[in-house]
């Protein structure tokens, strides 16, 4: 062989060589890495205190509900489960080697179903396991009544679902403004409080656009929750609002505030109906302003949190704690 090309060929090659070893080591190390954790995880499940934290588990795991069509609700959304992290809980107790309660690390567990794989239907109801209640405030009219509704809410630290007529946003947009500046979560209520199961798709489709195009330009924000003016609608309104990218609500229960009840039948027979999951429909009329503080501690004192519709529809457990 040439002299001069010896010399380069020798160093490539010890080069080569040198990456080749390389390479061996780390996939030894490697494996022997992993086999070390297989060893130790396998180890660890033969442990007592191990398997004593999976009959814990056994006892106190709760199933994850799938999302589901209800013959009568209709669309009702999942609701997560809870199991022991058995390795998190595990690593807590090792160094005492004994079993501790209060060292269990619970996980969230999602169900295989949720709201989105649903076909598009109404939704009147959270999952019936979930101990929250939404109020949802429909606003058309009533100015006058707002700000001692935003008062209440915002002295009992609970946010609500406002539906906004779009043009009522058109006239108002300063209460708009205020509403969605208290933190409040906002959704469609169509543009001009249309009987919705008479309309064409395109007549439904521009009413929700519109309103949509209104509320974007006056907050900056495009809801994703809509609520049919007077409960009206059919599959082509749930059909073209979820072409828009909203699902479309309803209630669980009616305060029937527009009729003027009197505040204090309303409150308690509000009161009386709801239970988890609950939706709560309402205006800003005399009865709702009066009446709003009394609902929600009255709610509340029956071991109820109160949310938003998105809250409401969140998989999410209220707790992620000792079952």
């Amino acid at each position: 062989m040439n002299r001069k090309y010896f010399l380069p060929l020798t160093v490539l090659s010890i080069f080569f060589l040198a990456i080749v070893a390389i390479s061996l080591s780390k996939t030894s190390t490697t494996k022997t890495n992993l086999g070390s954790s297989m060893t130790v995880f396998s180890e660890m499940k033969e442990d007592q205190l191990y398997k004593e934290i999976e009959e814990y588990n056994g006892i106190h795991e709760i199933l994850p509900i799938d999302a589901k069509l209800d013959p009568i609700w209709k669309a009702i959304p999942g609701y997560n489960g809870l199991s022991v992290d058995l390795e998190a809980s595990y690593n807590k107790m090792k160094t005492s080697g004994k079993f501790d309660e209060t060292k269990i690390v619970f996980t969230e567990v999602s169900p295989k179903i949720h709201l989105d794989d649903l076909e598009p239907s109404p939704i009147y109801r959270g999952n019936l396991e979930k101990p929250m209640i939404a109020l949802l405030i429909n606003v058309a009219w009533g100015d006058e009544h707002i700000p001692g509704i935003l008062k209440t809410l915002n002295e009992s630290s609970v946010k609500a679902t406002f539906f906004f007529d779009g043009s009522w946003v058109k006239k108002t947009p300063h209460l708009a403004s205020m509403i969605y500046l208290e933190g409040h979560e906002i959704g469609n209520h169509a543009y001009s409080h249309p009987d919705l199961k008479l309309r064409t798709p395109d007549e439904t489709r521009m009413e929700l656009q519109k309103t949509n195009d209104v509320i974007q330009e006056a907050l900056e924000l495009t809801p994703k929750w809509f609520a049919p003016p007077s409960g009206s609608f059919n599959q082509t309104t749930i059909n073209v609002a979820n072409e828009l990218k909203m699902k479309t609500i309803l209630w669980t229960v009616d305060t029937v505030d527009w009729r003027k009840p009197s505040t204090n039948e309303m409150v308690q027979r509000v009161v009386a109906a709801v239970e988890n999951g609950s939706m709560i429909l309402m205006h800003p009329t005399k009865p709702t302003e009066e009446g709003l503080e009394t609902m929600i501690d009255e709610i509340q004192n029956k071991g109820f949190q109160l949310g938003t519709v998105s809250d409401l529809m969140s998989e999410k457990r209220l707790e992620n704690k000792n079952p």
